[in-house]
């Protein structure tokens, strides 16, 4: 049986988005900055793309800027806000301490330029308060940048009471939802967003194309120049196949939150059920507070990477964690940020499901996942030490 069960990591496109992809392939291949028929027919294309996004999120389509990805948006967010506050002399931001490596890298870029970041502590079960936010904002806050949902664990945090309380006291509030967006709904009107960063291959579309939500009147920080796409703050011609077919890929999804929801959160409560029962494991994260298909379990003993080979033999595909950071023999920052210790962090795995995934799979997974877990111990001398009373267990 071969199971894909790494939809966090990327999504296999939907027939909608590779529809989309080729008819635009076909019959727009203009540019849509030429003045000529062919070149003004791609650019209302574009132009409905763009609505196609925004209405999605409840925007302005004005607000939608299309962008090389996840990445670039959370780099250009936070650095149009970190440029404004440099100008007021507002060098302080709010961010947690287990957001995506495009968050993290990007503000650790600003500390050694002179820049303060508060990293709030997320606690062990993933989620970070309002109340927290509110008591870390200062004068000199400018920016606010907390992700939607965590890419590792599924975690869901509190967007809307965040969103209000940065919009009163006068700071903006940008957040991550490459994890959420397609998968949970998301109003940027209604939680007071300001920012927001969106990436296709998450949602069925394809890879290399992303959006970032801006709201009418923050003013973006060019980080790639040259011509004046993107009204003038994202140069380059437009990836218009991908764009149309990521508009196409996000309205599918969309519509269909609530039915996939509820097939997916069915799985999901299979599939922990079932993994709990291991001797020694965890569910890392919020029981309940997050993403219909992430499950993120830690196995006392054992080695996260010879569990996720062993689970390919078997033709499971999973992970540890961040595919971004998947060459690094480093245990996860975000399983860190939760308390746990070096040695069990280490022996995590990422199961994130899709509609497409069955009752039969979750079973196969079940099963697969104990034998495995079993085998690796067997062969342990961690294992040997904590059954033997060297070492004492983290989980009971």
């Amino acid at each position: 049986m071969e199971i894909y069960a790494d939809n966090a990591a990327t999504t296999k496109m939907s027939k909608t988005a590779r529809d989309a992809m080729i008819n635009c392939m076909d019959e727009y291949y203009g540019n849509p900055s030429s003045l000529y028929t062919i070149g003004q027919l791609a650019a209302a294309r574009l132009s409905a793309a763009r609505e196609t996004v925004a209405a999605c999120i409840n925007a302005s389509p004005k607000e939608i800027y299309f962008t090389s990805g996840g990445s670039e948006a959370d780099n250009q967010a936070i650095i149009s806000a970190a440029e404004f506050g440099r100008k007021k002399n507002k060098k302080h931001i709010v961010s947690t301490a287990f957001e995506h490596h495009a968050v993290l890298h990007t503000l650790m870029k600003l500390e050694r330029q002179g820049f303060e970041v508060t990293y709030l502590d997320v606690h062990e079960n993933g989620v970070v308060t309002a109340d927290e936010v509110n008591a870390a904002i200062r004068e000199d806050t400018i920016l606010v940048t907390i992700m939607y949902a965590n890419n590792e664990i599924g975690t869901i945090q509190p967007i809307k009471e965040i969103g209000a309380v940065c919009r009163e006291r006068g700071v903006w509030f940008h957040t991550d939802a490459v994890q959420a967006a397609g998968h949970i709904n998301i109003d940027v009107a209604g939680q007071n967003i300001d920012m927001l960063s969106i990436s296709a291959h998450k949602f069925h579309g394809p890879k290399g194309i992303g959006a970032l939500y801006a709201r009418k009147g923050v003013p973006l920080t060019n980080i790639i120049e040259g011509g004046a796409q993107e009204k003038g703050k994202r140069a380059g011609t437009e990836n218009l196949p991908a764009i149309v077919s990521m508009a196409a890929a996000l309205k599918e999804a969309c519509g269909n939150i609530e039915t996939n929801a509820e097939k997916i959160t069915a799985l999901r409560e299979k599939l922990i059920e079932g993994l709990k029962k291991i001797p020694h494991s965890r569910l890392n994260g919020d029981r309940y507070i997050r993403l219909p298909g992430t499950v993120n379990f830690c196995f006392e003993g054992i080695e996260g990477e010879s569990l996720l080979l062993l689970l390919d033999a078997k033709g499971i595909s999973a992970s540890s964690g961040s595919a971004c950071t998947s060459g690094s023999l480093d245990p996860s920052h975000v399983l860190l940020s939760l308390g746990l210790p070096h040695e069990v962090a280490h022996g995590s795995l990422r199961l994130s499901i899709n509609e497409f995934n069955t009752d039969e799979e979750m079973e196969y997974i079940i099963k697969s996942v104990s034998e495995v877990v079993e085998y690796l111990r067997n062969m342990s001398p961690v294992w040997e030490d904590l059954t033997t009373g060297k070492k004492e267990f983290y989980f009971e």
